[in-house]
């Protein structure tokens, strides 16, 4: 929901960054495979209780996530990067509410529907933007991407939200995690009645 109205404060520094590291040939698909590993980093601080060094991970997995779009601009995007993208994007999403219900008994059913609903969320982005593909071309409100994006209540940054809560408030968990998955259903919602407009 905020994700395009944050671009405009945060891309400037990504660029900015981006430059230096594709100056010293990194690539972009490497950035996406370490953020993918620090993704999974967070997860096992998450099962050691160690949240503090969780949330610096979770952080960190963002900002490398933001760099790796920005390197592929500057040095040309690949369909393969924006696979790979998306494949490690969802390594993030579900390794730390798997994390959380490891952790603790307690959270393992507010953790499985949370995965559930991510999942929902989820068929119903790909699919609305693998048939949006043929016959719309992309607003570019979320900059350049591999795929339409089709803008929801939950997105990147209400998502980067839930789980820096999660990593301050672990003993909240169970009840951050319904609401989320209930705002992740209601974004299913959303995408369905677009595509009904879009697609009838």
């Amino acid at each position: 929901m905020f994700d395009v109205a944050l671009r405009r404060f945060v891309d400037p520094a990504l660029i900015r960054m981006a430059g230096w590291i594709a100056d010293t040939r990194i690539s972009a698909n490497m950035m996406t495979i370490s953020g993918a590993g620090l993704a999974l980093g967070a997860a096992f601080f998450v099962t050691q209780s160690n949240f503090a060094a969780a949330l610096g991970f979770v952080l960190l997995n963002r900002i490398f996530d933001g760099l790796d779009g920005a390197i592929a601009r500057i040095n040309g995007p690949t369909e393969f990067g924006g696979y790979l993208d998306t494949i490690c994007d969802y390594v993030f999403y579900l390794s730390i509410p798997i994390a959380f219900g490891l952790m603790n008994s307690d959270n393992q059913m507010p953790a499985l529907l949370l995965i559930a609903s991510f999942t929902l969320t989820a068929v119903s982005f790909l699919a609305f933007a693998a048939i949006a593909a043929r016959q719309t071309s992309d607003d570019g409100a979320h900059g350049l991407k591999a795929f339409i994006y089709s803008t929801g209540l939950m997105e990147g940054a209400e998502t980067i939200a839930f789980f820096v809560l999660f990593c301050l408030f672990p003993g909240f968990f169970p009840t951050l995690a319904i609401v989320f998955a209930v705002l992740c259903l209601l974004t299913v919602a959303q995408r369905f009645i677009l595509a009904a407009k879009s697609f009838d």
